[in-house]
């Protein structure tokens, strides 16, 4: 199973439970509970996976886990940089995306999908993400821009 096929099965416990938790808590609330929740696990993965990687490059870690993202067509991306440094990678086309905006709730993809982007990268330790707009959320691109850092 890929992780597009992941996505929409968790779609259909996440948002009626994140729409429950608004109602309950209010948007904002609801919202930032489930960012650390989701952030905490998400983060955790990415210290599982990036530790799985070996010793290849953190150009080629980053670069193998857009491979996996956007697998059975999930994204159509184009590489800009891919070095030992960095990785840098626009999104041009998200299946994920699309999915959320035919259910006609983009916000809650961006919130359950997109948001989990950040703590992942946390959890690979070793770089830093900066992304400044995304396709869930109107753009024309996703524009992700990994740059190695030393701790």
């Amino acid at each position: 199973m890929n992780t597009l096929e992941e996505a929409r099965i968790q779609a259909r416990v996440l948002i009626p439970l994140v729409k429950a938790l608004q109602a309950e808590l209010g948007e904002a609330k609801a919202n930032a509970v489930v960012r650390k929740a989701l952030g905490d696990m998400y983060r955790k993965l990415g210290e599982k996976w990036w530790r799985a990687q070996g010793e290849r490059s953190a150009g080629d870690k980053v670069a193998a886990a857009f491979e996996s993202y956007a697998a059975g067509g999930a994204l159509d991306y184009e590489v800009m940089t891919q070095s030992a440094q960095a990785f840098a990678i626009n999104v041009t086309g998200c299946r994920y995306a699309q999915f959320y905006q035919e259910l006609g709730i983009p916000e809650l993809g961006f919130l359950l999908v997109c948001s989990a982007d950040f703590p992942m990268a946390e959890g690979f330790g070793e770089v830093k993400l900066t992304r400044t707009q995304t396709i869930m959320q109107g753009a024309s691109h996703c524009d992700f821009r990994y740059t190695r850092v030393t701790r």
